[in-house]
């Protein structure tokens, strides 16, 4: 197979960049989604602004120059807010803020928390002014989300047995480092085909569905429809691995009008309703119809990342059966910050001190080790 189209969203919910090369790493394509957009409630709370709620996003066209991100508003033939003059004007924010001159928040996407920065009062007037509600621009920073559930593939691994944990302590070895998302919903990378989506048009008679409504990273031309439901690695180039690990569940994101800001009329605002007849195929998500594949990058990172259009893709290995979605996006109870190997590292002595001892009681290990 071979990539067909690329693309990034250096601030989420916005319309996308398409490239003709791009840089791989281990959070996503170099630059996406470490900006994300926040509506202030008159609580004070921040509530997420993406497409499926707000599909006003996609008015905002943005494009990388040079060490600056340049955000343009579209204003509709219908306009959605009052007009003010902020929404004649292109706002440049920088890529690689300062985040010592930032103030930090806390805000939460899918139960995933991170304390990011807020890129302060002139990005979010300018926001403002355009969505018509109170906005914040908000960076990621050195923040780190969790991925929650079983996406992450060192998640879904077999843990180490104690003994080797044991080990690995007393040679004084590093846990390893969970993997950890920006602003990417799931997971860094979202794979699609050009083979999925000829089955989607198929299905309207009278309109056209673009891929830019997929919002995918990594488009590749595919080989039948709908395969890479099976597909669990793909390699790029014969060099970089990628580990598939759980199917996109779909929302009304698909409907959007990217011309008016509004949920598409007649039947191209049907698409997400067209799917629904069956591709609803993850038992872990079952009113959700299913288009691409969540992916992690778990080759080195190291030395040349860059993929382009037209680079061969391998499918080398494949589940026999369909993954199941386990990631609570609606349940608070779940909500969590990400921990690094380093701050947990502090309750290792703790809990090998409780296994030494119960190994020893049990005739496991010599009583003598308690005393080393």
């Amino acid at each position: 197979m071979k990539i067909t189209q690329l693309w990034y969203y250096p601030i989420k919910g916005l319309r996308g960049i398409q490239v003709e090369s791009a840089k791989l790493g281990p959070q996503g394509l170099q630059y996406d989604r470490r900006f994300m957009l926040y509506k202030i409630e008159k609580s004070g709370d921040f509530s997420k602004i993406q497409l499926s709620g707000h599909p006003e996003c996609s008015l905002f066209a943005q494009e990388v120059v040079g060490d600056k991100i340049r955000v343009k508003y579209l204003i509709p033939e219908e306009p959605l807010v009052q007009w003010k003059p902020e929404q004649d004007t292109v706002l440049e924010v920088p890529i690689e803020p300062e985040i010592n001159e930032l103030t930090k928040a806390d805000v939460s996407l899918h139960q995933s928390r991170v304390i990011a920065y807020r890129m302060g009062p002139k990005y979010d007037a300018w926001f403002t002014a355009c969505f018509g509600f109170d906005t914040a621009l908000v960076f990621i920073g050195d923040g780190r989300r969790p991925v929650l559930g079983t996406f992450s593939p060192k998640a879904q691994a077999t843990p180490p047995p104690w003994p080797m944990l044991l080990l690995n302590h007393l040679l004084g070895k590093k846990a390893t480092e969970d993997d950890w998302i920006t602003f990417t919903d799931c997971a860094p990378y979202l794979f699609t085909t050009e083979e999925s989506l000829n089955n989607v048009k198929a299905r309207l008679s009278t309109c056209d569905v673009e891929m830019k409504a997929m919002r995918p990273n990594i488009v590749l031309d595919g080989e039948t429809a709908w395969d890479e439901d099976f597909w669990a690695q793909l390699t790029i180039n014969g060099a970089h691995q990628v580990a598939l690990t759980k199917m996109c569940g779909r929302c009304t994101s698909l409907n959007v009008d990217y011309s008016t800001g509004r949920a598409a009329k007649g039947e191209r605002g049907t698409v997400l309703k067209k799917l629904m007849s069956d591709r609803r195929v993850d038992a872990g998500s079952k009113y959700s119809p299913v288009f691409g594949r969540y992916g992690f990058l778990t080759s080195n990172s190291g030395g040349d990342t860059t993929i382009s259009i037209g680079d061969s893709v391998e499918v080398t290995k494949r589940s026999a059966e369909r993954t199941v979605w386990d990631w609570a996006l609606g349940d608070p109870k779940i909500a969590k910050y990400y921990q690094s190997s380093s701050d947990t590292k502090s309750s290792i002595p703790i809990v090998l001190s409780f296994w030494l001892t119960a190994a020893a009681l049990l005739g496991l290990l010599p009583c003598w080790l308690l005393l080393a």
